[in-house]
């Protein structure tokens, strides 16, 4: 005689958790240490080599609070280069008025990436997922150093993965989430790409388009930002950067100076090699439209998938790649491997090992950039090669797990019991 029914459940249910709490708990104690020691860094109790990265906190976004608090926008603050949404994540601190400006924005950096590990792990006991995505979070955001918690790009990160993570199950919330994030700095509007319900696209441009319009209405200068990109030069760590490095040592005679909030050449040949950029740029998108026009199948992993291979895309492309991009490709990179049949294994570790690298050049040797010497230069190739090939992996793979040659567009499920990508 077996057992009666209710038994059955709750061992089951028993085992369940039992298994959880075998994955949650080296996760929680690896997560608690190395945040713990991101927080040391960031409140200075502990000195991480090179420069303070802090002071984009405790300088720049608290003048922007003080001027966004006013109500109006930095209008006239060329290192003001973010959609209006951005200042929902300037006047966060308010939310904890007991602390002090910086160390409330560090612990709400702190929390957002609490955040995202509690998603992926909630993610990961679903059918067909894996802990693998949470354990890519949490080890992945310490290789960048503190930069990870002085830049609002981890609370813009949390944002895109719950997008990602909604996708399959929940496809409005989760185009609501890409439009409220491209509000906050414009690349979670690339989570869309993969994504076919119209009902994502409908609810992502009404949430950017409130969003949007609400800060043109109650705030001007809300779209100040735009004209600021026009000037631009070529920031040091970006691919095109690396042109520069090495003629620099042919007598180059441009020069390299803190330039719209970062540190950039400027001189002959800049123009030339923005526009390559530019045109690099339109390249990579002009892959993304053919590849969702031929993409033929898709699965509940098929949107992250794509959001990484965009990002990357625009990553490496860009006139510009400050250390913390790299915190928006560990958070895409971790959505992607909480897939069991995922298959961005290799480019999601090419981007640890860049984001490894990228601690090195910046801030640890981040002098050494600046002055093209031989290390930094070795560096920056070093990084921007491993970007550069986890892209075109990440693509071939993209490629031939959603194109077929012949029939009709189909939408399969990755395994049973998990929501299929449907139109």
């Amino acid at each position: 005689m077996g057992p009666a029914p209710g038994r059955h459940a709750d061992g089951g249910s028993t085992v369940r958790t039992t298994n959880a709490l075998r994955s949650w708990v080296p996760l929680a104690a690896v997560w608690a240490v190395t945040r713990l020691a991101l927080l040391l860094f960031v409140l200075g109790v502990w000195d991480f080599p090179g420069p303070d990265v802090t002071s984009d906190v405790s300088v720049i976004y608290r003048d922007w609070h003080h001027v966004l608090r006013t109500g109006t926008f930095p209008a006239h603050d060329v290192t003001w280069q973010y959609p209006p949404g951005a200042a929902f994540a300037v006047l966060s601190p308010d939310l904890l008025p007991f602390l002090d400006y910086p160390t409330a924005f560090y612990v709400l950096a702190c929390a957002a990436d609490l955040a995202v590990l509690v998603l992926l792990g909630y993610a990961a006991r679903r059918p067909g997922r894996s802990w693998a995505g949470a354990w890519v979070w949490v080890a992945g955001v310490p290789l960048l150093g503190p930069t990870v918690y002085a830049r609002y790009d981890v609370m813009v990160t949390a944002v895109a993965v719950a997008a990602l993570l909604a996708a399959g199950r929940h496809p409005r919330a989760a185009g609501a989430l890409a439009g409220f994030g491209a509000m906050l700095k414009v690349w979670p509007a690339l989570l869309l790409v993969g994504v076919r319900r119209r009902g994502a696209w409908l609810a992502a441009a009404l949430a950017a388009a409130s969003v949007a319009a609400v800060f043109s209405a109650a705030m001007p200068g809300a779209f100040a930002f735009l004209r600021f990109q026009r000037d631009r030069g070529m920031e040091v760590e970006s691919l095109g950067a690396l042109v520069l490095h090495v003629v620099r040592h042919a007598g180059w005679e441009g020069e390299v100076r803190l330039h719209y909030g970062s540190v950039e050449f400027l001189g002959p040949y800049v123009g030339v090699l923005s526009a390559v950029s530019l045109a690099l740029t339109g390249a990579a998108f002009g892959w993304l439209l053919l590849w969702r026009l031929a993409a033929s199948r898709f699965s509940a992993r098929t949107a992250a998938d794509a959001a990484f291979v965009a990002v990357l895309m625009f990553t490496v492309t860009s006139r510009v790649l400050s250390p913390q991009y790299l915190v928006w490709l560990i958070g895409l990179a971790a959505v992607c491997r909480c897939h069991r049949a995922g298959r961005m294994r290799v480019p999601v570790a090419l981007v640890l090992a860049a984001s490894l690298v990228t601690v090195l050049e910046f801030p640890v040797w981040f002098a050494d950039v600046v002055a093209s010497d031989p290390r930094g230069v070795t560096l920056l190739f070093v990084r921007n090669g491993l970007l550069v090939a986890a892209a075109l992996t990440a693509a071939r793979v993209l490629w031939r797990d959603t194109v077929r040659r012949t029939g009709p567009a189909r939408t399969e499920p990755e395994r049973a019991g998990e929501a299929p990508a449907t139109p």
